[in-house]
Parts: C-alpha cells; sequence; structure tokens
C-alpha cells in the first residue's frame, strides 16, 4: 500500500484544502498528516502568543476532524525551519511514505524551508498547491509580464480573471478505507501561550465555517458604511481564520457570491471583495520581492529617514499613554484582545511614524508579537501603506490628525470609554481632547497628556521625509 503524507502548515482545516484533497484522491492509499511546531523560528518571527494558543485550538480540531476520516495527525517538533527537512524525513523513512503534500508559503523564509526539504527527500514525490490564494502569484500581472505596484490596476486585472472563471472549491475528504480512529490525547505546543477570547475568534472550523456563513448573509453589504466606525460589529472577524487557514479565500469568495451576487461588478459586498483582493496583492507582492520579508521599504529612499530612537515614546504608544484617546483605546484593544480593528490599524500606524517619528518596524514588530491575525504579509503592507515607504502608500505628506480622526470615526466616544474607563466623566464634544475640557474647568483625569504636539510634529516629520528624498 503507498503512503501519502500531508503537510500542515497556514491551512488548518479539512474543507477546501487543496493539498489534502489531491492527498486522499488515491482511495486504496494510506493518508497521514504531520504539523512541525517550530518554536524557536516562532520566536524568531516574533509569533503573538494568542496566536499560538488559536493554532494549538485550531490543530486540536483539525485532529478530530481527520480521526473522524480515518487520517491520524502526527505533531513533531523542530527548532527551527533549517531542522525540519530533517524531520520530514525521519516521518517518511518511519512511514514508507511515496508522495508528500502541502500548500505553498510565499514568505521568504518558508520557501527555502521548501526547498531544502524538496532537496532532502529524493525518492519522495513532493507535491505543492496554491492553496492560500484565490488567484496564483504571477497568474494577475501587467502586459509586460511584471508585478503590478499599483494596487487598483491590480484589482481591476484581478476581478477580469475572476469574471473569466472562479477558483472552485474542493470537498472535504471523505472517510478512508479503514475507518474512523480515535484521537489519543490533545497536542500541546512548546511555546508560551495566552488564551484568546473564542466569543471574538471562531475556535474551530465548523464555527468558522458558520461564522463566514453569518457574515455574508447579514452584514457584507453594509460592509462599505460600518466598516470604519470600531464601536461597531461591523467586519467579519475573519482575518484570524485566513491567517491560519482555518478557511481559504476561496471560500470566502464563494459564499459571498452566493449571498451578494452583484460583488464582482461593484454592487452589495464589493467592498468586502476588495479586502480579499489586497490579502492577495500583499501576497503576490511577497512572492516577487522577496525583500519585503527581511525589512526592506519597496520605496528605496525612505530607508534614509532619520527616525527618532525614543523609547520612552514607543512604550506609551505601546501600552496606550500616548494623551491621543482614538489612539490609546485601540492600542489597549490590540494588548487585551489580540485584535485591532482595520481603521484603528491604520490610525496608530499612521500615529507613531508621522507624529513620534518612529521606524516603521518597530510597530510592524510590536503587532506581530501580539495580533491572533499576525500574517506578515498583510502586517508588512499595512505598515509599509501607513509609513509611505511601500508599493501603493499613502504619500508621505498625508499624515492623519488623529484627534480628528477619533472625532470622524468615534463621534460618541463609545469605543473610547469601552478601553479607557479613565475618561469616562468627559463630555462626549471634549474626549478626543480631554485635557483641553480639564484645563478649562480647573479638574484634573487620570490619564496622561498628549506627549507630542500635533502640528509641530507633522512639520518635522515632513522635513524628515522631504530630507530623505533629496538625499
Amino acid at each position: 500500500m503507498t503512503t501519502h503524507l500531508v503537510w500542515f502548515r497556514a491551512d488548518l482545516r479539512l474543507h477546501d484544502n487543496l493539498a489534502l484533497a489531491a492527498a486522499c484522491r488515491d482511495s486504496y492509499a494510506k493518508v497521514l498528516a504531520l504539523f512541525i511546531a517550530t518554536p524557536g523560528q516562532w520566536r524568531q518571527h516574533r509569533m503573538a502568543p494568542r496566536q499560538a494558543a488559536y493554532i494549538q485550538a485550531q490543530l486540536n480540531d483539525l485532529q478530530r476532524n481527520l480521526a473522524d476520516k480515518g487520517i491520524p495527525l502526527l505533531l513533531r517538533e523542530a527548532e527551527d525551519f533549517a531542522a525540519s527537512a530533517q524531520v520530514i524525513r525521519q516521518v517518511c523513512n518511519e512511514h514508507k511514505v511515496s508522495s508528500l503534500y502541502y500548500n505553498y508559503q510565499y514568505e521568504l523564509n518558508e520557501r527555502r524551508r521548501d526547498a531544502r526539504v524538496e532537496k532532502a527527500l529524493k525518492d519522495v514525490l513532493c507535491q505543492g498547491f496554491d492553496d492560500s490564494v484565490m488567484l496564483a502569484p504571477g497568474s494577475v500581472m501587467t502586459g509586460d509580464r511584471q508585478m503590478y505596484k499599483v494596487f487598483t490596476p491590480f484589482k481591476n486585472a484581478y476581478l477580469k480573471r475572476l469574471k473569466e472563471g472562479l477558483p472552485e472549491c474542493v470537498r472535504a475528504p471523505s472517510v478512508r478505507e479503514e475507518g474512523a480512529i480515535k484521537v489519543c490525547q490533545p497536542l500541546k505546543l512548546n511555546y508560551p501561550q495566552t488564551p484568546f477570547d473564542p466569543d471574538l475568534f471562531p475556535a474551530d472550523e465548523k464555527s468558522a465555517i458558520a461564522r463566514l456563513r453569518q457574515f455574508c448573509q447579514q452584514q457584507a453589504a453594509e460592509y462599505e458604511q460600518k466598516r470604519d466606525f470600531p464601536a461597531m460589529e461591523g467586519t467579519s472577524r475573519l482575518s484570524c481564520c485566513l491567517t491560519v487557514g482555518v478557511l481559504s479565500p476561496r471560500q470566502c469568495l464563494r459564499r459571498l457570491l452566493a449571498e451578494c451576487s452583484g460583488a464582482l461588478e461593484g454592487g452589495a459586498g464589493s467592498v468586502w471583495l476588495n479586502e480579499l483582493i489586497w490579502r492577495e496583492f500583499y501576497r503576490h507582492l511577497m512572492t516577487f520581492h522577496p525583500e519585503l520579508c527581511r525589512f526592506k521599504p519597496f520605496i528605496k529612499w525612505t530607508d534614509n529617514v532619520k527616525w527618532c530612537e525614543d523609547h520612552t515614546r514607543l512604550n506609551a504608544w505601546q501600552r496606550g499613554q500616548t494623551g491621543y484617546p482614538i489612539v490609546d483605546a485601540a492600542m489597549r484593544q490590540l494588548n487585551d484582545t489580540g485584535w485591532m480593528h482595520n481603521r484603528l490599524r491604520m490610525i496608530v500606524a499612521s500615529f507613531l511614524v508621522k507624529d513620534l517619528l518612529i521606524d516603521w518596524r518597530e510597530g510592524e514588530r510590536y503587532f506581530m508579537s501580539q495580533l491572533v491575525d499576525g500574517d506578515l504579509a498583510a502586517n508588512n503592507g499595512g505598515w509599509q501603506w501607513a509609513a509611505s515607504t511601500g508599493t501603493d502608500a499613502a504619500p508621505y505628506f498625508r499624515i492623519f490628525n488623529p484627534t480628528t480622526q477619533g472625532e470622524k470615526f468615534d463621534k460618541q466616544g463609545e469605543f473610547i470609554r469601552r478601553w479607557l474607563p479613565e475618561l469616562k466623566d468627559v463630555p462626549d464634544k471634549a474626549l478626543h481632547s480631554p485635557w483641553q475640557w480639564a484645563d478649562k474647568e480647573g479638574g484634573t483625569i487620570d490619564y496622561p497628556r498628549p506627549i507630542v504636539d500635533h502640528p509641530q510634529a507633522r512639520l518635522e516629520t515632513l522635513a524628515a521625509y522631504e530630507a530623505a528624498r533629496k538625499g
């Protein structure tokens, strides 16, 4: 009997899993599943303890689901990606594996790891699949076969491809001939963990599918109107599911179109579809520009910006103690839950880079250390957009005013009061500049004064970028 091995990475699901489906196509083959924990690599990548807890929960759900299909899930540990090749070779030798199936990851270290594994497995057929994207990198290119550098033309070309033919979803595998098997014991990862809130993040594949269906049925059509207001439940909170692969982007696309049939044509649901395409854009970019994985800016001259190395201000930003309520509420949401509303991610990133003039890479690393949905391509893309260092970035002279951003997107202060209880007695109209109110009233509040004057900081940032641009 031939033995097929499915190497799970960021694709922890049964449904629409291309590698798993391919491995199970031969009904007579024995199928094994493998997950390799790499705690040393995770530390290098600053993986958040909440993300580790989320991955562990999803692994245990995957183990149970695979067992129902008659497929055992093996857990092995290697210190880092370099050691993974030896672990896989041992598993293949031990179980006489003839074919290895896995879904591609596009980050630089992961691609080098996969190349090392294929080189080590000389007698094993290795098959990879473009599973974490709707359309494979390289399939949406300019007329002269270059990767797009601006999102809008990429999106237009992408939508054209989708209209020509939607990517298919594959079914979950059937039960193997041997029948279901028992799960011996829960899987545990050797990595620090912080509990995540299952009410915020789907804790298993069934719940993730249900959340996707509910969002597409009830919220996707109004996403454009509600997505910028953090006090509302206007977003899907499915980013964590996509990050670890509990859902595929093809499932998201198919479910969205089932509920919002006009999304491809710019109708209801099209704005959420744009978000899915942004995710693809950053993945495609990282494939063609691997230097992005090494903290390099896409716009070269921005590496000349003279950043301010002020650890006191950086620490105040991290703790949510800057004196700007919308920034601080957002950072406290991140620290407490491991997640942050997308509009707020832009606001706090702009504040760190454009008000404090602190290197965007400090923010990128801190986000990865906290986020349940920490994803290198999306996180790097978002930070480079905010810092005006990346492709399709905001112009360097576009600088968010943190006070007016709060007034615009949390006018009544509902979100701010949720995370800054020390401001509970401040009137709505004064909430975004509480110290102006306190000084006028002759009172005090248990909240820091602004650590920087925004108008002055804006001028200093403009000067720093202009000096870097002139070289």
